[in-house]
């Protein structure tokens, strides 16, 4: 029980310096952030696997990698947000219909 708590609260750490560090507008609540956290976690492990210092392609990774996986993720996500938009597609830089 207490790892299911431990892994929400990396996830909320990750998840909100992603979200400081990635540029623009990410308009999201807690529960988004959370899973902004934990899919960058899952990312940076396959990162990790990939550069070679993972042991399995699908695993947690430390803060750093986690961080640049949800950077990854919240990037991804504004690129299908804003291609997809209701009012047209948008430029991922500054928002502005193309």
């Amino acid at each position: 029980m207490m790892a299911i708590v431990f892994l929400f609260i990396y996830a909320v750490i990750v998840g909100l310096i992603a979200k400081a560090l990635h540029p623009g507008d990410d308009p999201v609540g807690l529960l988004s952030t959370i899973c902004v956290g934990l899919v960058g976690t899952y990312i940076g492990g396959f990162l990790n696997w990939i550069l070679g210092s993972g042991h399995r392609p699908i695993e947690t990774s430390g803060i750093i990698m986690g961080v640049i996986g949800g950077v990854i993720a919240l990037a991804a996500w504004r690129w299908y947000n804003l291609k997809y938009s209701p009012s047209g597609p948008r430029s991922f830089w500054n928002g502005q219909l193309k």
